[in-house]
């Protein structure tokens, strides 16, 4: 049967037919670019996303530097992509799930997580929701309907989709986003995803901040094509390509793709294109694989720059306002991790908790042993951190410890 979409003759096409524009409304000097219009953003919310974008800033700044001085052991930031985490996280509701990759804490500042949390996180004490188990940032929150990070790269994309086809039985009107980098998306994972989400037609939205390296590879040596959002179309999906510094765009298109993926039981992909002001951990040095000037060109961008200015034009915003949240902030931050370093680690009972609903046999004996060993060698462990009374066994009311980590 002949259709309009029949040809006669071996045409090939290379994607070259095609070019996804970027949405923007925002400009870097905090107006508006002409002819744009704004979403429906009030002052309470506005504001509610710019003090956690500074929360982040100040969070990262300062635990970058207490890695540095041998306080933490691993650290990893989100500056330069405040807007694509937190903008993206605020056009939600508050109960749609979050699977983030790792560079996520804005979305969490946003939700409520306290300076207390992040900070038992990272170091991994007796307060901490994961029990020391995790490495740094790897943080999780039931309460905050955020998923626990994993570290291997991508296997939250597919876990989404699955999550995602759970909220569609369910039927009460949630969805899921799931954070990535363009990296990830070189992963086997992002494809099977994407493909498990449009064949079954689940509210998940797929969001990709593409800050142009995936740790030093540059995104031309990993594809040839234009960016992630065409492989959209590979998918039947719905796709927006958006300016990931322009707080406005990144809000306005996250909050469309939510009203496809529950109301149409449609995912979406969104392609945040942004850049990481910092290395991509402490582990990293960006100095070798780009250059001082492509990063002041990406500076004079910052997301929270442009939204301060935004918010000064509206008069929303002082600089007296600025100056005390970021004073406040900035001695909470502080005094919050003196007194989260001198928490003691989880008592070593918990080792064992979480893996079944009662202790096992063998596990209560690889306990004893272990606490046998602490015994003969004791000066290579925390003093007074640890129970080692070999006759209490372990009670399954340590696994309510982490009762409000994000875990499925």
């Amino acid at each position: 049967m002949t259709t309009t979409h029949d040809i006669h003759s071996p045409t090939f096409m290379t994607g070259d037919e095609f070019h996804i524009p970027t949405f923007r409304l925002l400009q870097q000097d905090g107006t508006l670019v002409e002819g744009a219009d704004t979403p429906g953003l009030d002052k309470e919310k506005a504001l509610r996303i710019y003090r956690a974008m500074i929360f982040t800033r100040v969070l990262d700044e300062r635990m970058m530097a207490a890695q540095r001085q041998g306080r933490l052991s691993f650290y990893m930031q989100c500056t330069g992509e405040e807007a694509a985490v937190i903008g993206a996280t605020a056009a939600l509701d508050d109960a749609d799930m979050i699977m983030a990759q790792y560079r996520e804490q804005g979305a969490l500042a946003y939700r409520g997580f306290s300076y207390d949390e992040f900070m038992n996180q990272l170091f991994g004490n007796e307060l901490d929701y994961g029990k020391g188990r995790q490495m740094p940032v790897h943080y999780g929150s039931r309460k905050l309907h955020y998923m626990t990070i994993s570290s291997p790269l991508a296997t939250q994309i597919p876990q989404a989709a699955g999550y995602a086809y759970g909220q569609k039985m369910a039927g009460e009107g949630h969805c899921t986003i799931t954070f990535f980098g363009e990296g990830a998306a070189s992963e086997g994972d992002f494809h099977a995803a994407l493909n498990m989400a449009s064949v079954h037609k689940v509210p998940v939205i797929f969001f990709c901040r593409n800050n142009g390296y995936a740790i030093s590879t540059p995104a031309n040596e990993q594809f040839a094509a234009d960016g992630i959002a065409p492989r959209a179309f590979g998918y039947r999906m719905h796709v927006i390509r958006v300016d990931g510094n322009d707080i406005l765009a990144v809000y306005w298109a996250t909050q469309e793709a939510r009203a496809i993926a529950v109301e149409m039981n449609q995912p979406v992909l969104i392609e945040a294109m942004t850049y990481r002001l910092a290395a991509h951990s402490s582990s990293d040095d960006p100095s070798g694989y780009r250059s001082r000037k492509e990063e002041e060109a990406w500076r004079e961008k910052d997301p929270i720059l442009r939204m301060q200015r935004w918010l000064l034009d509206r008069e929303w915003w002082s600089e007296g306002e600025e100056k005390a949240l970021q004073e406040s902030l900035r001695r909470e931050v502080l005094e919050t991790m003196k007194r989260a370093e001198k928490r003691p680690p989880p008592p070593l009972e918990t080792l064992v908790t979480d893996v079944y609903a009662d202790v096992t046999p063998a596990l209560q004996r690889q306990l004893d042993a272990l606490k046998t060993h602490i015994r003969k060698y004791p000066d290579a462990y925390p003093k007074g951190a640890r129970s080692l009374d070999p006759d209490v066994s372990v009670s399954t009311d340590a696994a309510k410890a982490g009762d409000d980590q994000g875990e499925a």
